[in-house]
């Protein structure tokens, strides 16, 4: 247990400041381990300089569990200062007011929606923002802002995020989607009812806890057509991969119009059952840690973002 002084109010010195950073870093992992290598230090040396701070401020800044590290809440509170005043001190090591914006934002996005849409649209930005580095990650994990060190991140998502900053991007509309060649083969459009005949493609992970067919009933029961959906299935982890999938004759996939009108222009796709009618039942928002100011690198890119839409 970490006996801490009496606090009559606590002053940081010269020597607190190394101790500083070696928290925000232990913070931001939640890891004295993880620390210890990004900062070339052993992980008892992460710790002793943690304790020194705590002591140096009369706080308890993490409670020790017997794998892993938590912040307390005051642990909590001094590294969202702390992080405030990093981006802070970024942006005023800017040039000047008038320079171009530059620095590196993390951006992570859903799978299919960074394949269909953003990254088509990428060399615009570039264009406009050179000398602002863009990390594009991609998956369909729960995020963590901290741990990961991301700065914002495009999500198909029902719009609540606790704790967090968000933007609605656009709305999505949803119909089926296959090629030509399988439309003519399995006679879509003049007999609808054929969609029994055909193999059905799923994205699994449409959003948080889908069940692996929820785009295609819910598109079924909108239209009435549940007894057409046929037993024979393919099941993927990403609507592009379905799209794929669909293009190249494999069967028909529920599309997402932000992510398909590129290929249904192209007449790679076609919509064998009318057009995008049905509103999807989530949004693409953007989302983001509060931030106060949203320093400017990111400000950008989230109005570029909203300009694309």
């Amino acid at each position: 247990m970490l006996n801490l002084p009496p606090r009559p109010g606590a002053q940081i010195n010269s020597t607190q400041f190394a101790n500083l950073h070696t928290f925000l870093v232990a913070a931001r992992h939640l890891s004295f381990s993880l620390a210890a290598q990004e900062l070339c230090l052993t992980p008892s040396a992460v710790s002793h300089r943690i304790g020194r701070l705590e002591r140096a401020l009369s706080l308890r800044l993490f409670e020790r569990l017997t794998r892993q590290v938590r912040l307390t809440v005051e642990g909590e509170r001094v590294f969202m200062i702390l992080q405030g005043a990093m981006e802070e001190l970024t942006e005023a090591l800017q040039p000047s007011p008038n320079s171009e914006i530059s620095g590196s934002v993390a951006l992570y996005s859903r799978p299919s929606a960074a394949q269909c849409w953003l990254v088509p649209r990428l060399a615009e930005f570039h264009e406009r923002y050179p000398q602002i580095s863009l990390d594009i990650r991609v998956g369909n994990d729960s995020i963590d802002f901290r741990t990961q060190n991301i700065d914002l991140a495009l999500l198909y998502a029902n719009g609540e995020f606790p704790g967090l900053v968000s933007h609605k991007l656009m709305s999505e509309t949803i119909a089926p989607v296959c090629s030509p060649q399988y439309a003519h083969r399995h006679g879509l459009l003049e007999n609808p009812e054929n969609l029994s005949t055909c193999t059905l493609l799923h994205d699994a992970l449409a959003w948080e806890n889908a069940v692996y067919d929820a785009e295609w009933q819910l598109w079924a029961e909108h239209q009435g057509m549940q007894a057409w959906l046929p037993d024979k299935n393919l099941t993927f982890d990403r609507s592009d991969l379905c799209v794929t999938a669909a293009i190249n004759n494999v069967g028909i996939a529920i599309g997402r119009q932000r992510l398909v009108q590129r290929r249904i222009d192209q007449g790679e796709l076609i919509l064998p059952f009318g057009g995008f009618t049905q509103p999807g039942p989530y949004d693409y928002f953007l989302v983001h840690p509060q931030r106060n100011p949203v320093p400017k690198r990111v400000q950008v890119l989230i109005d570029w973002l909203h300009e694309c839409t």
